[in-house]
């Protein structure tokens, strides 16, 4: 299906929603006492909603920072760096001081924006001066500004990286966790008083063969040839990156939603019930996250080809044969970062092993700077968004980065786990089926 043609779908069904939504609401049908035209209206303002969703990028809408004196402080999203394919992003709070923790936040590029990481850039600003990279919609970038794959998104987090400063503290987020631990390696090598203080990888698959899942069968059950034929379209003429070559977002969508079919249909029919009995509101449950879920970006094609040529199917990060402009990027140059993986015990997109090998593979780090982390319970959005992340992930990552950047006492947060232990003073649980995200 073409470009323009899944567009068309998406503008139709859309059209159509607001069609159903006007004529169920059409104040002559409140004479006739019959459920049909509610459930007509109320389908309307549901389908609708999510099929415009689609094409918009939702806004940060990050609340106020709570200060000691009880003061709310506006928190304003400001570009550092910009880029063709992406910014670099801070989170700056208005009237407080420059905190001692600095960290960058590495968001995927697979399918959503950056603000996919909201929930846990909300949950890192109170204790962090806050960095996050921010990626472009690849439909509005002209042809003009060049190719973007998987080697250029290295490069852009070494300059990011750079650019911060040898304090900064890099968090990797799923997908780009071997690529940011491929830029590390980098700076180790050529710019070693530029490297990153510590380095937390989360969920990422670093070795994608260390565990099996369904992500990784299909990546070596299809051939390159068939993917590009397949997966791979060209930007339609509605967008300023006409004519680009892309992995289009609503196809992305299409297959998120199919991993999870029954659970997502359930949602949309409960959802559409709720909306005809008037339980329904604009920031409930269900809108909330299906705002963010479907609002999909599309990747360039050289980056989607890229990362499962070389991520899944030749390794290259996990035998560490990885090379960027002809370059070798020895990932055993790494040698005064600490480094910490996380995983989910029921993550079934970077299955645990997959983003552990990680510290294997960082053979110049001292044992003592490595430290792992399997959450039980926890799915792949748990980790880094949902109850695990906020209640038992977070603490670990922030006394992680205190242990190794040597802050003082007064802005350490209190410890409340020890790393592999038990929970101290609460339950490990996690988001359900309908809140996963393919990351």
């Amino acid at each position: 299906m073409s470009y323009d043609a899944m567009e068309t779908i998406r503008n139709t069904n859309e059209w159509m929603g607001a069609s159903a939504k006007a004529m169920g609401s059409y104040p002559i049908f409140a004479l006739i006492p019959h459920p049909a035209f509610h459930l007509l209206s109320a389908w309307g303002r549901v389908t609708e909603r999510s099929f415009s969703r689609m094409v918009v990028k939702p806004d940060w809408e990050l609340p106020p920072i709570i200060g000691d004196q009880g003061q709310d402080h506006i928190v304003y999203v400001e570009p550092v760096m910009r880029r063709a394919f992406g910014d670099l992003i801070h989170f700056r709070v208005a009237r407080r001081e420059p905190l001692p923790r600095k960290v960058l936040l590495v968001a995927p590029m697979s399918g959503h924006y950056a603000t996919l990481m909201r929930s846990t850039v909300t949950s890192l600003l109170n204790d962090c001066e806050l960095y996050i990279t921010d990626w472009h919609n690849a439909r509005d970038i002209p042809v003009s500004e060049g190719k973007f794959d998987i080697e250029d998104y290295t490069q852009y987090l070494v300059d990011f990286i750079r650019h911060l400063g040898p304090d900064v503290n890099v968090i990797a987020v799923c997908q780009p966790a071997p690529l940011a631990l491929a830029a590390t390696a980098i700076l180790a090598e050529e710019d070693p008083k530029a490297q990153p203080r510590t380095l937390t990888l989360i969920g990422g698959p670093v070795d994608p063969d260390a565990a099996a899942t369904e992500v990784t069968d299909f990546g070596n059950r299809i051939t390159m040839g068939e993917l590009e034929h397949l997966a791979i379209q060209s930007v339609g003429f509605k967008y300023r990156g006409a004519g680009r070559m892309v992995y289009p977002g609503l196809a992305q969508l299409s297959s998120f939603i199919s991993m999870n079919l029954e659970t997502h249909s359930k949602a949309f029919i409960n959802q559409i019930f709720a909306e005809a009995r008037g339980t329904a509101t604009e920031a409930d449950k269900h809108n909330k996250f299906y705002d963010e879920y479907l609002a999909v970006m599309d990747m360039t094609a050289e980056f989607y080809l890229s990362t499962v040529e070389r991520i899944f199917k030749n390794l290259e990060i996990a035998k560490n044969q990885f090379s960027v402009e002809g370059r070798p990027v020895d990932i055993g140059k790494i040698t005064d970062v600490a480094v910490m993986t996380v995983e989910g015990a029921n993550d079934d997109i970077s299955a645990p092993g997959q983003c552990v090998a990680a510290l294997d593979m960082c053979t110049g780090v001292p044992a003592e700077k490595k430290v792992q982390h399997l959450e039980p319970g926890a799915g792949h959005y748990g980790i880094f968004a949902g109850k695990s992340w906020r209640l038992n992930i977070r603490p670990l990552v922030l006394d992680f980065i205190d242990d190794n950047a040597a802050l003082p006492d007064s802005v350490k947060p209190k410890r409340r786990r020890k790393v592999g232990g038990e929970a101290a003073d609460c339950g490990v649980t996690d988001v359900t089926d309908s809140g996963k995200m393919a990351v």
